[in-house]
C-alpha cells in the first residue's frame, strides 16, 4: 500500500472530492503543504469551500483530468471501477489509496486519535465532541461528517495531539483505521448492498473494536444487544454508557424546553451528578452527550467546560437543522435516512410547537428501502401527514430499482395499511406545490431523508 509521507508533501488527487469525508480530507493534507486536486460531478458547499482554499476542483470525472504531475490518488467505494479517472489512474500506475486507507495513516500521525462509530449519531456525537476540545483550548484536528458552525466547516487542523474523526462502518472502511479511543453508539442493520445480515455488522464492529490498543478505551453504549460480543477479551479498557444505573455513565430525570431540547442529570463513578441542557432536540442526543461526557473525562477536561461546550452546541448541518418559516409554517431539514433515526427524529419533532406535522421523506438507495421497508412505514407513521418523494439511488444505479422490484409507492402502501394517510408524487414540483395547497400557518413541515430533499424546503422558503 502507498505511504503518505507528511514530511515529503507530494501531488495527490481526490476522485469525488466534494462528498463529506473526501473535502474534510482534502483540506487537511492542503493546510500540510500537500498541492491537491479533485473532481466532483457536481458544485456543492464543500466544492465552494475546497475552491476558496485555493484547491483546483473540476467538474465532470474525466480520464484527462488524469495527468502525469499526480502522485496519488484517493477514491471513495462510491467510486464504480468503470469511471474514467479510475480507469485513467490505473492505466498510468498511479498509486491509489481510499479515502479509509488515507484516514488511517493520518491518524498515525496523532498520539490520541478517536474514532467515533455506530449506525446513527456518528456526525452529532463527533461534533459535539468537537465543541468540547474547542472548549477546552486543545486545538484539535477535525473530520466530520458535516458542517459545524463552529468551524464554519467540516474539518479544522489543529496542532496538538488530538485528532477526532468519524469512523463509518460501510465497506468495513472503520477497519483501516488507528484509534486509540472508539466510541461504538449502536449497532443496527443497515447497509444491505455491502453486509449480509446484523451478525455480518457485528463482526465488523467487534473487528472495530480489537483495533483500539492495551493502553487504548472503547466507550460503548450499553443498551446494544449481547454487549459482551462485543467487548469480551479485548486488550483496551471498556467504558459503558446508556439508560441504567448498570452503566459507568447513565442519565436520569430528563425535562424538555418548549421547543423539545432536553436536561437532565448524568450520573457517574467518581463524580457528583452533573447537570447538563442542550440546544439540540431528542432522547437520542441525551444519549450522544453521554458518549461524549464520557470522553472528555477520560481527557481529564473539567466539568463546567463541558457542560458549557455541549449547552453551546446547535446541531451540525443536516441534523434537525431549522431552514425557515413560510406563511407561518416552519420548516426543518433533517439527514434521517434509517427507520431508528426517522423515529428519533420524529419524536423530537413531537415536543416542537406545531398543529400538524408534516413528514416529506425520501428513501435513500433501493438496497436499504427494500430490505427495511416495514421499518420505514412503522417509524414514519409518527408524522401526521407523510409524503413520498422518488427513491435516491445514491451510489446505486437506477436499473436496480427495477430488478428490485421496489419504488416509492410500494412504502406508500406499506404506510397507509398502517392505517396513515400517505401522498406520493414522481417529482419535486408536484409535492412543493401539494405542500403549497395543503399546509397551513402553525404546521411543522420537515424534509427528511440523506438525498436532495432539502431542496423542496429551500424551493418553498424562495432559497
Amino acid at each position: 500500500m502507498y505511504q503518505i509521507d507528511f514530511n515529503h508533501p507530494v501531488s495527490v488527487y481526490f476522485v469525488g472530492i466534494g462528498g463529506c469525508g473526501m473535502s474534510s480530507l482534502a483540506e487537511i493534507l492542503t493546510t500540510a503543504g500537500f498541492r491537491v486536486s479533485g473532481s466532483d460531478r457536481s458544485r456543492s458547499v464543500y466544492t465552494d469551500m475546497l475552491e476558496s482554499k485555493g484547491i483546483t476542483v473540476f467538474y465532470g470525472q474525466r480520464a484527462e483530468n488524469i495527468t502525469d504531475s499526480i502522485d496519488c490518488a484517493v477514491y471513495t467505494s462510491a467510486v464504480p471501477k468503470d469511471n474514467p479517472e479510475y480507469i485513467a489512474l490505473h492505466e498510468k500506475n498511479i498509486p491509489c489509496l481510499t479515502r479509509a486507507q488515507l484516514l488511517g495513516q493520518i491518524m498515525k500521525n496523532y498520539q490520541t486519535p478517536i474514532a467515533v462509530s455506530g449506525t446513527h449519531g456518528k456526525t452529532t456525537t463527533t461534533s459535539m465532541i468537537s465543541e468540547i476540545l474547542l472548549k477546552a483550548e486543545l486545538d484539535p484536528t477535525l473530520s466530520i461528517g458535516g458542517i459545524l458552525k463552529a468551524i464554519g466547516g467540516n474539518s479544522r487542523v489543529g496542532s496538538s495531539e488530538y485528532f477526532v474523526a468519524e469512523a463509518d462502518e460501510y465497506t468495513n472502511s472503520f477497519l483501516s483505521f488507528f484509534p486509540k479511543i472508539g466510541i461504538i453508539l449502536n449497532i443496527e442493520e443497515d447497509h444491505p448492498d455491502f453486509f449480509k445480515d446484523l451478525a455480518d455488522i457485528r463482526c465488523s464492529f467487534r473487528k472495530f473494536a480489537e483495533l483500539l490498543p492495551a493502553d487504548g478505551y472503547l466507550i460503548i453504549n450499553n443498551t446494544i444487544p449481547d454487549i459482551k460480543e462485543i467487548t469480551k477479551g479485548l486488550p483496551c479498557s471498556v467504558i459503558t454508557y446508556g439508560t441504567d444505573p448498570g452503566a459507568d455513565y447513565y442519565s436520569s430525570d430528563i425535562t424538555y424546553n418548549e421547543v423539545g431540547c432536553p436536561s437532565f442529570t448524568l450520573h457517574s463513578s467518581g463524580h457528583a451528578p452533573r447537570q447538563f441542557s442542550l440546544q439540540v432536540r431528542g432522547e437520542h442526543n441525551v444519549s450522544n452527550a453521554l458518549a461524549a461526557v464520557a470522553l472528555a473525562d477520560l481527557l481529564s477536561i473539567d466539568s463546567k467546560t463541558v457542560a458549557e461546550a455541549l449547552h453551546d452546541y446547535s446541531g451540525a448541518d443536516r441534523r434537525f437543522e431549522y431552514k425557515g418559516t413560510v406563511g407561518g409554517v416552519t420548516i426543518i431539514d433533517d439527514f434521517a435516512h434509517h427507520p431508528t433515526e426517522i423515529s428519533a427524529t420524529l419524536k423530537a419533532a413531537a415536543k416542537y410547537p406545531h398543529k400538524t406535522l408534516w413528514c416529506v421523506f425520501q428513501p435513500h438507495t433501493y438496497t436499504r428501502t427494500k430490505a427495511l421497508l416495514k421499518e420505514f412505514a412503522e417509524a414514519l407513521t409518527l408524522a401526521d401527514q407523510v409524503v413520498l418523494a422518488d427513491i435516491y439511488p445514491s451510489r446505486e444505479p437506477v436499473s436496480l430499482g427495477a430488478s428490485l422490484g421496489i419504488h416509492s409507492e410500494m412504502l406508500q402502501h406499506e404506510i397507509q395499511a398502517l392505517g396513515k394517510e400517505c401522498h406520493y408524487f414522481p417529482t419535486f414540483d408536484e409535492i412543493e406545490n401539494f405542500l403549497l395547497e395543503n399546509c397551513i400557518n402553525g404546521d411543522l413541515l420537515i424534509t427528511m431523508g440523506a438525498g436532495d430533499v432539502l431542496k423542496i424546503g429551500e424551493k418553498l422558503l424562495g432559497n
